[in-house]
């Protein structure tokens, strides 16, 4: 028996971050998360 097909509801995007240690990648991760997760 097939599944129902999954409809997104949202667009996404995929990000990567590439930077030196300490140059805020986790941060600007997390408030790039935090208010898209809001959207």
């Amino acid at each position: 028996m097939a599944k129902a097909k999954f409809e997104r509801t949202k667009p996404h995007v995929n990000v990567g971050t590439i930077g030196h240690v300490d140059h805020g990648k986790t941060s600007l991760t997390a408030a790039i998360t935090k208010f898209f997760g809001e959207y």
